[in-house]
């Protein structure tokens, strides 16, 4: 059995062991106590990361739905902190519909136990997030050499964009946008610059080969658009459960990309932005998402337009798109250059959740 990190501190003073490991957030923790205690002591404390393993539950492909479903669970248990009440627990008995939306997500508090109560034995990191600390987070790649392309979508929208040569990106707008969204700045133009990040990707470099259409965010039109192809992906709307399950006759569902972008709400209702996809077509789905995990994960390493090479080569998604990572940094930069270009009356200081989690914790909204 491992010794507890409070018992590898003695042995590493007393010369058992020679260098100590852990999570980064012990080591954090126990600075103070080497800086105050063994202050005589010659340490050093490394600041790299040699690991990111972020848990997750995996679900099958096929069944689209069900992984919302237990996404929204994991959503509503991170972010429902301090309200739990078992006697709202709710019995099932009598539920008759067949729709997701009808569900409690609720229960997974109510009956089961918030974040803390269900992580807090295990010795996890629990952070609340008053909107000061940095929320974004590039999962880690994993195997991008691999030869098993998924071959289930020939017809598929990867394929079509690139015979094509363009694509269509939807943008929500506010109801007092003016202007051309090609030349807007702010949330409005980072989503655009996603969208043109995403033709370098998928076009070898070429970023232009995209066409742009507005909708009013105040509404759903922009995802009946993205549901009947109107538009092939959509920057600028929320992150919202009723867009992430199908409503027939109107709209499929979407598939919601890791987020670029998070408001300063102070509440629990923080606004939250990423690429939405259709659901029809996961292949398409991953390379969009890889796109955005990829001005996170330059920033996270310090890589910028003219260090693109630095960017890992994919060929998961086929040989042509050898580079898609690289094209994409090549054209974007990383997170913070594209911020700091279209946030320019935004200081670091105050850029809120739209920083790298740097220190690995769960972060919970309150």
């Amino acid at each position: 059995k491992a010794p507890k990190f409070e018992d590898m501190l003695p042995m590493l003073t007393n010369g058992t062991c020679n260098v100590v490991t852990s999570s980064k957030y012990f080591i954090q923790l126990e600075k103070n106590i080497f800086n105050n205690t063994y202050a005589k002591g010659n340490y050093t404390f490394g600041e790299e990361i040699l690991s990111k393993e972020p848990l997750a539950i995996v679900t099958r492909k096929d069944d689209r739905e069900f992984s919302d479903i237990v996404n929204w669970i994991i959503h509503t248990i991170l972010h429902q902190e301090g309200h739990r009440d078992p006697t709202l627990c709710q019995n099932y008995t009598d539920l008759t519909s067949l729709d997701a939306l009808d569900l409690n997500f609720k229960n997974a508090v109510h009956c089961v136990g918030n974040v803390t109560e269900i992580f807090g034995e295990t010795g996890t990191r629990i952070q609340l997030e008053n909107g000061t600390s940095g929320l974004l987070y590039a999962i880690p790649f994993g195997n991008l050499d691999s030869d098993s392309i998924d071959d289930s979508f020939p017809g598929g929208m990867l394929a079509q964009i690139r015979k094509n040569e363009s694509f269509n990106c939807g943008v929500a707008v506010a109801a007092n946008f003016v202007g051309n969204v090609k030349e807007s700045d702010g949330l409005v133009r980072m989503g655009v610059e996603y969208c043109r990040t995403l033709a370098a990707a998928l076009h070898n470099g070429d970023n232009k080969n995209v066409m742009f259409q507005p909708f009013p965010e105040a509404d759903d039109s922009s995802f009946i658009a993205l549901s009947n192809r109107t538009i092939d992906v959509l920057v600028g709307g929320k992150i919202r459960m009723e867009y992430d399950f199908k409503q027939p006759p109107s709209r499929d569902g979407a598939h919601f990309s890791t987020p670029y972008y998070y408001g300063n709400e102070t509440a629990n209702e923080v606004s939250i932005y990423s690429i939405a996809t259709r659901e029809d077509d996961a292949l398409f789905a991953s390379f969009v998402n890889s796109v955005v995990l990829a001005t996170i994960y330059a920033q996270e390493n310090e890589i910028h337009k003219e260090d693109m090479l630095k960017m890992p080569l994919v060929s998961l998604y086929g040989s042509d798109l050898n580079w898609a990572l690289r094209d994409a940094v090549a054209y974007s930069g990383n997170y913070d250059d594209m911020y700091s270009e279209w946030f320019k009356n935004v200081t670091e200081a105050t850029r809120g959740r739209n920083v790298v989690n740097k220190d690995l914790s769960v972060k919970l909204k309150v």
